[in-house]
């Protein structure tokens, strides 16, 4: 994984913590090729559909 991509998910992944107090980070462990998983874990998790996961994570 790109070094950048680390510092901007790792950055994601607080804020999204702090909005969601439920997420831990297990739920939020980005690991190539099971982006899917992680979409679907969290948004079952956050009530959201997958669609409005991405949209949350864009705009945090």
């Amino acid at each position: 994984m790109h070094p950048e991509f680390t510092s901007y998910w790792n950055t994601k992944k607080e804020k999204l913590k702090l909005k969601y107090e439920n997420l831990s980070d297990k739920d939020l462990d980005f690991r190539e090729g099971k982006e899917k998983e992680m979409m679907k874990i969290v948004s079952n998790k956050i009530g959201k559909t997958e669609k409005e996961l991405l949209t949350i994570i864009v705009t945090i």
